[in-house]
């Protein structure tokens, strides 16, 4: 179903972070954009579509008054917000916005640091765009929610949402389009327990789904339904609103590090320590309510800890992977 490209060469290799890939298809400029991150570096690749031109940008973790800064960094994603792309860094000390080249800073946000070591390590992560704004997850628990004007550099800090006790992991908007659907954001912690919120003026919590002590490392959400991948290797599908259990699927033998969905056909790409990626379809049953999910394709990379898989475009016509230690972005295109 799938072939192996051409792969992508990249400045550094991929540090061991869950969702250690971000892809942002340039359409008008036949363009896409690769982040990876590399301990306090962003390793950020511009691929023309014939395969021909590439242009390579490293980012380096800032923090003010501080010329070069050794903060690691957790997460980078592009947000698709409805009047600009963006570029959210997050690590250690604070976050950081880029035009979606990386070639500007727009803003930064420090985090509050305790004067006095704790036991509680302090980070940024999982990051997700719902309308005009942009969520960040802090490793308190809480979600940082920044208010995006549709150009210019005055991002402010709107809301702050209480509703985890654990680290975020990972956070999702939905991803269908449908304005049909009540909720239309997800986030995920270290134990394992979603929140799913309706954004606005005002964010809402609409429900909690509960864990079972075990890191929900990567989460989606898609047409009302909430894709959430674990610690344990497995896949579950959520009704977001109500939490009733659609599927369960034991599909990787070690950790999930990624998943991702193709909105417009429904496809669903997962990724884990034991050097698989899966390709799954995703039905929508409206008769009975529910979700039912097919297996369609395996590829082994093999001994490799894969830590991010994307597709790179809204049909899953192609997708692109990393792995721990590895210096390169592997790409597969269906056949």
């Amino acid at each position: 179903m799938y072939h192996k490209e051409k792969s992508i060469q990249i400045k550094n290799s991929a540090s061991a972070l869950y969702n250690n890939l971000g892809v942002l298809r340039i359409a008008p400029r036949s363009l896409t954009y690769f982040t990876v991150v590399h301990a306090n570096v962003v390793n950020m690749v511009s691929a023309s579509w014939d395969g021909l031109n590439y242009s390579h940008r490293q980012l380096q973790s800032k923090e003010p008054n501080v010329a070069t800064s050794t903060s690691l960094i957790m997460q980078a994603a592009f947000c698709a917000l409805p009047s600009r792309d963006l570029l959210v860094v997050t690590s250690q000390k604070g976050i950081q916005i880029y035009e979606s080249d990386g070639s500007t800073m727009v803003y930064w946000h420090a985090l509050d640091i305790p004067e006095t070591p704790t036991a509680q390590a302090v980070f940024a992560r999982g990051i997700s765009a719902v309308e005009s704004y942009i969520c960040v997850g802090v490793s308190s628990g809480a979600i940082l929610v920044f208010d995006v004007p549709s150009k210019g550099s005055n991002i402010t800090l709107s809301d702050v949402l209480k509703g985890h006790e654990k680290s975020i992991t990972d956070m999702a908007s939905e991803c269908s389009g449908s304005q049909e659907c009540i909720a239309d954001l997800i986030s995920a912690d270290d134990r394992g327990n979603l929140c799913v919120w309706k954004s606005g003026e005002t964010f809402q919590r609409f429900n909690n789904i509960p864990g079972f002590d075990m890191s929900c490392t990567s989460v989606k959400l898609w047409k009302g339904t909430a894709v959430a991948g674990y610690g344990t290797g497995q896949i579950r599908l959520y009704e977001a609103v109500t939490g009733i259990l659609h599927a369960e699927v034991n599909a990787h033998a070690r950790w999930i590090y990624s998943l991702d969905i193709a909105p417009f056909s429904g496809l669903l790409l997962s990724a884990g320590e034991d050097s698989l990626v899966r390709v799954w379809h995703l039905t929508m049953k409206p008769e009975s309510l529910s979700v039912e999910v097919a297996h369609l394709h395996n590829e082994c990379v093999t001994d490799t800890q894969i830590c991010g898989a994307k597709f790179c475009d809204g049909d899953g016509y192609a997708f692109a992977v990393t792995g721990y230690d590895l210096s390169e972005i592997i790409r597969y295109t269906q056949s």
